[in-house]
């Protein structure tokens, strides 16, 4: 049997195949659904299986042998590699899913193929060379991805450390006007600390991130902790930060456990800081904490725009910038995208879990599910 009309008639059982295996590259507390796991496989098959079967020259055979072949922005696997980058996938999980497509086709086919022919063997090269250029172009769209998020990082970056410094030097200079009386001393002190706090908590999202990203885990040193406490000490933090907008925290039951305190109310000031900036503005901020079973349960919610769901499976990954022109007068054009990824690795280390939903009844409500006792 030719291998173009082999994976064509075996098409859904080669996609179960690679659904199966996407899925292990995920945490397995991750829920994603088989359309993100299969994303764009079956359309990567069907240009393979074209491409085994369409003429080539031996100048166009020896370009893909080469990864010279040009390169397509438009084929499956490049959209694939957009989204695979998009949804958290590490360069090394996206070339993996390539070489264990290629190593279950051949698996699958090579039973049914009766004899050793030259047809056989053509059929084999044109497959790798299909493959070859599949992967190319996927790394490619992913790379360039990749950069593109960096640089966007380091321009917000930029933008947003030079709103607080702008402050820092304005208070300076009204503290240093020769003859200027002390009647606002207060709060121009009250200025510089909210914008060091500011700038205190960007440089610690950014060593988090650097921490993660060289392979380090997250460390977390649990103690018996009233998680109420740390609720309140995030919600004064954030109040302090942000004193026009109005928070309210209601909580119910014991809320002790073992937990890393510190770590903790980073998780609630992130989510808390993220729910103060997507807001709207005349809308206050909640957060409620109640015990349920042997969990803890903190949620924080927030009236504003809502997230597309296709943007909920993605939202806690590093550098995600949600597009949209849903941009309102209580919320900046800018954020580094660390906060939501950083509070889902603290709570990935406390055995427990953060789940995000957004809908026009009861607004973005995020979820931090916690076990009191360590596993």
């Amino acid at each position: 049997m030719q291998l173009s009309t082999f994976i064509n008639n075996n098409m859904q059982t080669i996609l179960k195949e690679w659904e199966s295996f996407a899925r292990t590259l995920f945490p397995s507390d991750t829920e994603m659904t088989a359309l993100v796991l299969r994303d764009h496989a079956q359309q990567m098959l069907e240009e393979v299986a074209s491409g085994i079967d369409s003429r080539q020259s031996r100048q166009e055979s020896s370009g893909k042998s080469k990864g010279l072949a040009e390169d397509d922005t438009n084929s499956a696997a490049s959209v694939h590699g957009t989204l695979r980058q998009e949804v958290g996938f590490t360069m090394i999980q996206l070339v993996a899913e390539f070489r264990a497509l290629r190593a279950t086709v051949l698996r699958m086919w090579l039973p049914n193929v009766r004899e050793l022919s030259e047809s056989t063997t053509n059929d084999m090269v044109r497959f790798n060379e299909a493959i070859d250029q599949a992967v190319a172009e996927s790394v490619t769209r992913y790379t360039e991805n990749t950069d593109r998020s960096r640089d966007i990082f380091l321009a917000i970056l930029g933008h947003d450390l030079r709103t607080p410094l702008a402050a820092m030097a304005m208070a300076g200079d009204y503290l240093t006007t020769p003859g200027m009386g002390t009647h606002k001393k207060n709060d121009v002190g009250m200025r510089v600390k909210r914008s060091a706090a500011t700038m205190a908590h960007m440089v610690n999202d950014l060593l988090e991130y650097s921490r993660i990203q060289i392979g380090n885990d997250m460390p977390v040193d649990r103690r018996r902790t009233d998680a109420l406490g740390v609720c309140k000490a995030a919600v004064d933090e954030v109040r302090a930060a942000h004193p026009d907008c109005e928070i309210q925290l209601d909580y119910s039951g014991d809320l002790t456990g073992e937990f890393d305190g510190p770590r903790l109310q980073q998780v609630i000031t992130n989510l808390l800081t993220n729910a103060v900036q997507y807001r709207v503005k005349e809308q206050p901020v909640t957060i409620s904490a109640y015990r349920e079973s042997d969990k803890i349960i903190v949620q924080v919610r927030n009236r504003g725009p809502l997230i597309p769901h296709d943007s909920l499976e993605r939202i806690f990954n590093p550098l995600t910038q949600l597009s949209g022109n849903n941009q309102n007068e209580g919320r900046p054009s800018t954020s580094l995208g660390l906060g939501l990824f950083i509070a889902r690795k603290i709570t990935e280390a406390h055995q427990g879990t953060i789940t995000a939903q957004s809908t026009e009844s009861e607004g973005t409500v995020f979820t931090v599910t916690l076990p009191r006792e360590a596993a």
